[in-house]
């Protein structure tokens, strides 16, 4: 990959690796996510304990966003360790689309993080909505506008996009603007996005992965989600050769496809688990099932939005 890898070994031993991102800045190829889900409210500690647990056990980057609410646990959690130690990522939101709004919007997200600066700011989706619900038109060019004033202003050091597709990208480029360091989709075994993690390693743009796990786990997945789960035969062989969990074995897999892995976790002994995926490589023979389960399965589509401009999915995959 374009992306330059480097090492650093971290408290628990574990080495971690790191790109260096189109900027010159580097990016730790493992986060801990933080979004829990539409339908879960964290407690109030929740999320400060998990960002606690993970940076201990050698995680030194933590994704994410103002809508998670969740910002001021991993901001009181940081407070804990040393700032230029963890990577932190957090994103701007659909209201907020106004060139105008993003600077106040990232200070917000600041104070919630108790710090200066975030290294990575993202727009989280290319749709603008009001808080009232109906839709902002705002160009997604003036809102990159935004970020590039934020990261000129020193709130931010580098800047990307998620759930973008290719040509949103395309367009920021050939309007002259800044190309952004990174790109935050979904992506796991059934929805692989190959052509799109080709253009990105084309672009040098780092990709990093939300919902990792996709439906591997029976409480996640719909009826109609397509295999493997985390009890498939083929899948619990494949990490017993490796002495690992089948969790790790996708984590894995992710990495070797240069993609930063955001999983996330409130349990202790998962989230040291998910860090601990940097000393095996996998096979071919093993990469080419894993390979096959890519169904182009999107699960978090986002439908509500469908009739938006800048619906960033292909319309053809709700059918």
């Amino acid at each position: 990959m374009l992306l330059i890898l480097c090492l650093i070994l971290c408290a628990n031993g574990a080495v971690v690796p790191t790109y260096k991102m189109n900027d010159g800045f580097r990016m730790p190829a493992i986060a801990l996510g933080t979004w829990l889900g539409n339908n879960t409210k964290p407690s109030t500690d929740d999320v400060e304990k998990a960002v606690t647990w993970a940076i201990e056990a050698g995680y030194t980057h933590v994704d994410t966003a103002w809508i998670y609410k969740v910002e001021q646990q991993v901001g009181r959690a940081l407070k804990k360790f040393k700032r230029e130690d963890v990577f932190i990522t957090t994103k701007l939101w659909n209201d907020k689309h106004a060139r105008s709004s993003v600077i106040p919007a990232l200070r917000q997200s600041l104070e919630n993080l108790q710090t200066t600066y975030v290294d990575l700011y993202l727009i989280h989706w290319p749709v603008g909505q009001f808080q009232n619900g109906s839709y902002d038109s705002t160009d997604y060019l003036e809102t990159w506008r935004g970020l590039i004033d934020a990261k000129n202003a020193g709130l931010t050091r580098s800047i990307g996009v998620s759930n973008f597709n290719q040509q949103m990208i395309d367009r920021i480029l050939e309007n002259g603007l800044e190309k952004p360091v990174a790109l935050q989709v979904e992506l796991n075994l059934n929805l692989q996005q190959p052509a799109l993690l080709n253009y990105c390693k084309q672009k040098n743009i780092a990709v990093m992965a939300y919902t990792p796990f996709g439906s591997i786990f029976p409480s996640k997945a719909k009826e109609t989600s397509p295999p493997p789960r985390v009890d498939d035969p083929a899948m619990v062989a494949m990490a017993t050769r490796y002495n690992k969990t089948v969790p790790q074995v996708v984590l894995r897999y992710l990495v070797e496809l240069g993609v930063v892995p955001l999983p996330k976790s409130l349990t202790k002994f998962r989230i040291e688990q998910n860090v601990d995926i940097f000393d095996f490589s996998l096979s071919e023979e093993d990469k080419q099932l894993l390979k096959s389960y890519d169904k182009n399965y999107r699960t978090i589509p986002q439908y509500k939005w469908l009739d938006h401009p800048f619906y960033p999915f292909e319309r053809t995959e709700t059918k």
